[in-house]
């Protein structure tokens, strides 16, 4: 009488079906537009990631306020997304910030030295006052007072605060008008455009 020897082999075991492969690590540069949510549903219908990116399996490594333009990096690489998002790591995040005024060297000073806010003093940042940069035009556009004029910065953090940007230049008199992250660690926007993704 013949022997099956199948579930006999070596690291077979009977009746269980073999695992799974491992999915291939994906990472996804993506173009933020305004009003959109860093999510994939939204119970009140707003515009979601779903609207932008088919691709199974990826999630959000960090957030991007839906008032706010620019990079969100997304994955589905649990370890990658812990190294993108905890604050330990104290990853560099970049913003192109259009403020209402125009900054003095002390106000300066203060978003640099780190300004305190409800929720506690802010680690140092790196500011620089920029010309205005090249970006596509914002649907609906920004608001300008004509007796006001505004300020573009390039604001770097290391941390990751609710709305963080915005209540630090709001906390020195110079309230946030346009807001597009355009660098997290190395990675970058690029040529980007809202709403258009890329694999990295």
């Amino acid at each position: 009488m013949a022997r099956n020897t199948a579930t006999n082999r070596p690291g077979k075991t009977p009746g269980r079906k073999p695992a799974s492969p491992p999915a291939v690590p994906r990472l996804i540069a993506f173009n933020k537009p305004f009003k959109v949510l860093t999510q994939f549903t939204d119970a009140d219908n707003r515009a979601t990631l779903k609207d932008f990116i088919d691709v199974p399996g990826v999630y959000p490594a960090g957030r991007l306020d839906r008032d706010s333009e620019g990079l969100l990096l997304l994955t589905n690489d649990g370890g990658l997304q812990a190294r993108i998002t905890d604050p330990k790591h104290k990853l560099a995040k970049t913003y192109w910030v259009q403020v209402d005024g125009e900054p003095g060297e002390r106000q300066l000073e203060q978003l640099r030295a780190g300004p305190t806010l409800k929720d506690g003093p802010t680690r140092p940042a790196d500011i620089e006052v920029i010309a205005e940069p090249a970006l596509w035009l914002r649907n609906p556009p920004v608001r300008y007072r004509k007796s006001v004029p505004t300020t573009w910065l390039a604001i770097t953090i290391r941390e990751g605060r609710n709305r963080q940007v915005r209540r630090m230049t709001a906390a020195v008199g110079l309230p946030t008008l346009r807001l597009v992250r355009v660098a997290i660690g190395d990675w970058e926007l690029g040529a980007l455009q809202p709403g258009e993704w890329r694999e990295l």
